[in-house]
Parts: C-alpha cells; structure tokens; sequence
C-alpha cells in the first residue's frame, strides 16, 4: 500500500503518543494492522510504502536492504545548481539527532546521492535526487555539504520561515515523488505547499 503523505505528520507513532502518525490513522481505517516499510521525515511529505501482511513486510525489507529500491526526491536549494552532480560523503551521527560529514580521520557509513537540477528560480534550484543509498538525512546533509542546504531547514540550514511573494516556507521544502519496488512504481505529484512556492520562485 502506498500513501501521499502530507508534511507534518508523522510515518510511525513519536514520543507523544497521542500526536497523530500515518499508521495508525491507516490501521483504525482498515481495521488491521500494516506494517512500515520505511520512513521519510515529519516535514517531508509524498510516498511512503505500508505492508498488508508479515510476508510483504518481509519482502519489501529485504528489498529496500539489498538496494534493490529506486527512489527520486525534489529538492527546492539555496543558489543555482547548474550541472548534475554525484555527492560520494561518508556520513555518522552527530549531535542530538542530527547527522553529519565526518571530521577528517574519523569513520562514516559509505553514502551516496545523485542530484540533477530540473529549474533554476531565484535564488534557488528545484532538484532531482535519487539516494542510492538509505543514510538518516543524507539528501538533506549531502547537499549541504555541497553548498546547497535546502532553502528552509531547522536542523541544517537556514531556521527561520522564508516569506516569498506572499507565500510562506516553514517546513523542508523536499517531496518523496517516486518510489520504484519490486516491478511496482509509485508517482507523487509536488505537494502544493511547494508547487506555490516554486511559482513565487519562478
């Protein structure tokens, strides 16, 4: 089962539990339990994968361990990003909850992504990344280790709402658009909240 999720809920319940979350909203819909087969950000918002059965879960899983899934984000990014580029940075943890690159002779796990710009704006880029590997944050740190933080970004860029020809940016402006597992492809169109801020933009 796959959902559009909108930004500011949550995939899975989080310390408060009485805090909306996508599955248990879907569960008391259905009437059955599902299971998570991966997770994006509470600000982020488009598709996100459920299981119906154990066996599905299980399935999908290993897909998702193995690689073997195909995954493409648009990022909205500070400046102008003018050529396609293949970011190779180790990433590790960081302090509270956030990740990053690791200091010079420390260890990070192998991650990699792939960003192509699709629309130069003022000021900013509209950008297509495909992670090809599955690191907490890593679209969001791999850009701003390149020097293109996303344009509004409480933990690694800029932490104050953006306000634009009337439209306001309090949320990161990056959406899960599609999701290819195991034959099955899933399309999200922009959320809106971002398709109005690339027409401010434009």
């Amino acid at each position: 089962m796959a959902i559009d999720k909108p930004p500011g809920l949550l995939v899975i319940p989080g310390r408060d539990q009485s805090e909306p979350c996508a599955r248990v909203m879907l569960e008391a819909q259905l009437g059955k339990k599902i299971w998570v087969c991966h997770r994006i950000d509470r600000d982020t918002s488009g598709i996100v994968i459920f299981a119906t059965d154990a066996a599905a879960h299980r399935k999908a899983s290993m897909a998702f361990e193995a690689g073997e899934v195909k995954k493409t984000y648009l990022a909205i990014v500070e400046g102008v990003l003018s050529a396609p580029m293949e970011i190779d940075l180790p990433i590790t943890e960081g302090r509270k909850g956030k990740m990053r690159i690791p200091f010079p002779g420390e260890e990070g796990k192998p991650s990699k992504t792939l960003a192509r710009p699709l629309q130069a704006l003022r000021g900013a880029t509209l950008v297509e990344c495909e992670p090809l590997t599955g690191r907490q944050h890593q679209i969001r740190v791999h850009l701003k280790a390149k020097g293109h933080p996303l344009l509004f970004d409480h933990q690694y860029g800029r932490k104050e709402p953006l306000v634009i020809a009337g439209v306001t940016l309090e949320r990161t402006p990056l959406h899960a658009a599609r999701l290819e597992l195991l034959g099955w492809k899933v399309e999200s169109p922009l959320a809106p909240d971002l398709a109005a801020l690339l027409t401010a933009l434009a």
